[in-house]
């Protein structure tokens, strides 16, 4: 069993958590992690490039000289190819990058870096995360007090709106929902900070 240090909101240590072994206990699956980072980062791309083919230049309707007698080659217009100012042969399309992977395969690769976090000693868990109103002084002196000064990834439960407000706007912080973890934002930060309610969360939905 991985156990993790639990802390309240303000900072205090208040024991240890046991992590679910078939989330947070796995070897982790190096080719799956790939993979799947693979895969995110081809779905984050526009895809909305695109060039003026030979019908979308305006123009050109007329044939330029007659067909013989010029001394000069044979043209149709001045919007092919081969003239300034003329369509572009073969260019880029709009298109979508995006494609899926297995639904295991996914399953394992979120296990694999969990497992990897949790190897590493970088998942923290606290208590709870609730304010009346959103303070990100209060969650950023919280930090201070973790000692996490680099790239923390915040899961939170559902609806929590305020935590999510008072997190969001310092550069270290990513927050993110327990429903929205993912391969490519848990191998982009350095410590993955859980609220309780949002562990059980994760670990019930990948079981």
């Amino acid at each position: 069993m991985v156990k993790v240090n639990v802390f309240t909101q303000d900072g205090a240590a208040k024991g240890e958590i046991e992590l679910n072994d078939a989330v947070f206990g796995i070897t982790p699956n190096e080719h799956v992690i790939f993979d799947a980072i693979i895969m995110q980062r081809a779905s984050l791309r526009q895809g909305t490039h695109a060039v003026k083919n030979r019908s979308a230049v305006s123009g050109g309707g007329r044939k330029p000289w007659r067909q013989k007698g010029t001394g000069r080659a044979r043209q149709g217009s001045i919007r092919s190819p081969q003239w300034v100012g003329g369509g572009v042969v073969f260019g880029p399309t709009p298109r979508s990058y995006s494609y899926k992977l297995p639904r295991k395969v996914r399953r394992l690769a979120l296990k694999s870096v969990l497992s990897q976090k949790a190897q590493e000693q970088s998942v923290v868990v606290l208590e709870q995360l609730s304010y009346e109103t959103p303070k990100t002084k209060v969650f950023n002196d919280l930090l201070k007090k973790l000692d996490l000064t680099q790239k923390v990834l915040l899961v939170l439960e559902e609806g929590n709106e305020t935590a999510a407000l008072a997190a969001r706007n310092l550069s270290n912080v990513r927050v993110i929902e327990a429903s929205d973890v993912n391969v490519l934002d848990v191998v982009h930060s350095d410590v993955v900070l859980f609220t309780k309610q949002a562990l059980e969360s994760v670990e019930g939905g990948l079981q």
